[in-house]
């Protein structure tokens, strides 16, 4: 799953979870400080840079990327594990980190979760509280050129309200499975027209 910074993924991955059993969420590797609240293991594994450099060397990522000067990147094993076991993964990450999860599990399902408009993603981040006004102007740039790639997804989801968003996501993975695609993680867009 991706979208821009703010546009509401993990509301809805938690939703969807609480509504779906089997369902589970990649954690994600990052060298960015714990925000208030966050526990190293449950959102993030927060790592150094040099930690994060021997997760790239030794292939240890399905995928990373940096945004906004942080490094992001995927444990490659959980997932894989996650994925024999027959469970579906929810990779909640940035468009770089989609592409190279398309050259790597090219049979994945890539959603892009959009906002209704960049003004209410502006809203939403200044909303936060827990960013400066330069990194907020810096992470709206940063969704422009992402909103500029939703067509390389295979669905599109406004986030315009929570709920309908919910039970796209929930249709979509209900139908995967129904098909017999539990074997690829679900990627993150946004259903409009899918």
């Amino acid at each position: 799953m991706c979208g821009p910074s703010g546009v509401g993924k993990g509301t809805l991955v938690a939703a969807v979870r609480a509504r779906l059993p089997g369902v589970d969420l990649s954690v994600s590797a990052t060298t960015r400080a714990p925000r208030p609240g966050e526990q190293d293991g449950r959102e993030y594994f927060f790592v150094t840079d040099a930690q994060f450099d021997e997760l790239v060397a030794t292939d240890a990522l399905l995928e990373w990327a940096q945004y906004a000067g942080t490094r992001y990147g995927t444990p490659r094993q959980p997932v894989l594990d996650a994925v024999a076991r027959g469970r579906d993964v929810i990779l909640e990450i940035e468009v770089q980190g989609a592409r190279q999860v398309r050259q790597r599990l090219p049979q994945a399902t890539f959603v892009f979760i959009a906002p209704p408009s960049l003004d209410e993603l502006r809203a939403r981040l200044v909303g936060r509280g827990t960013e400066s006004p330069e990194r907020v102007a810096t992470r709206l740039a940063v969704a422009e050129s992402e909103l500029a790639c939703v067509g390389e997804f295979d669905v599109v989801i406004v986030n315009d309200e929570v709920d309908r968003a919910v039970d796209q996501l929930v249709e979509l993975i209900s139908r995967s499975r129904a098909a017999g695609s539990t074997s690829a993680p679900v990627e993150g867009t946004h259903e409009g027209e899918a």
